[in-house]
């Protein structure tokens, strides 16, 4: 092979992207993984719920796994951003944003969701801190603290039973008119869960850690955590330029092996599952690197044509 032609390119060098490329240098193939350097979990204190790792940070968690994965000599790394994918005739074609191109028989697409923020002052600087998404990764550190629940209708229901698990002290904002039904509100009341419905300002805080939400009233309350469960956009476009099919919510559509809806093209991570988490992305990028391998060996005992 050449410099710039591999059996395996990953796009994204997170937890999955690493995972598979283990997976895939302990099979001897030769990788490639490409990353860009800005996971959506930058800001995250620390990272939970992930066992042998439990509070480590999530900068910690990567370099180490990183070190790991660059002591298989099959796999090489390069820092940039993907731009653009092709398919030849013999796999596919990767372009970064600088102009180097490098070719591989399949993709592992690896490249996380980026949130949008809401228009809150504050959201963005309190994202992954103490403005959260999962009560399985952060919820134990907030337990029994002064929470809060930024979500409406049918979801904001749901999610308010999930988070009375971990606080008593719980508010839903809805931030504007609630779409929730009388029997819902009054089952909220039932179990104390307050319902606001003033649109917010702001959030103040200290270096990410909530104080208080203020409205657009001028008042204010007191809170020390907000779960939010946030729109997304893909972070690479790639994916979809090439064909692969998106379901409803907005992933890329995988089935049980990792594999997308264009032969070739596998993605794993938080880009095709709304569980968010370090164990599980981790899970999948293994599994995918697996399945990309056992492609390559099948397709290396076809009959070759005559």
């Amino acid at each position: 092979m050449t410099d710039n032609n591999f059996d395996v390119i990953i796009i994204g060098g997170s937890y999955s992207g690493l995972s598979a490329g283990m997976a895939l240098g302990r099979a001897l193939k030769q990788v490639l993984i490409i990353d860009s350097g800005k996971p959506c979990n930058a800001q995250t204190p620390h990272s939970h719920n992930f066992i042998t790792n439990d509070g480590e940070t999530p900068q910690a968690i990567a370099a180490k796994a990183k070190e790991q994965v660059a002591k298989y000599e099959t796999v090489s790394f390069h820092s940039g951003r993907a731009v653009r994918g092709e398919k030849t005739g013999s796999g596919f074609e990767i372009t970064t944003e600088t102009g180097e191109v490098f070719e591989a028989k399949k993709l592992l697409f690896a490249t996380g969701i980026k949130d949008i923020m809401p228009a809150i002052e504050g959201a963005d600087s309190c994202w992954g801190i103490s403005m959260i998404h999962c009560p399985y990764c952060h919820g134990y550190e907030v337990r029994n603290e002064k929470t809060g629940i930024l979500a409406n209708g049918e979801m904001a229901f749901d999610f308010s039973k999930l988070i009375h698990n971990w606080t008593k002290e719980l508010t839903l904002f809805t931030n504007g008119k609630s779409t929730l039904t009388t029997e819902q509100t009054s089952t909220l009341k039932e179990h104390g869960i307050d319902l606001v419905e003033k649109e917010l300002e702001a959030f103040s805080h200290n270096d990410g850690y909530m104080e208080e939400v203020r409205f657009k009233d001028g008042s204010t309350t007191k809170i020390k955590a907000m779960y939010a469960k946030l729109p997304f956009v893909q972070h690479s476009d790639i994916p979809r330029d090439l064909g692969c099919e998106l379901t409803e919510q907005g992933f890329i559509q995988v089935d049980a092996f990792q594999k997308t809806t264009i032969p070739g093209i596998y993605a794993s991570g938080d880009n095709c599952t709304p569980m968010r988490s370090v164990a599980n992305v981790v899970a999948m990028g293994t599994l995918a690197g697996v399945m990309i391998s056992r492609e390559l060996v099948d397709e290396s005992f076809k009959p070759k044509d005559l």
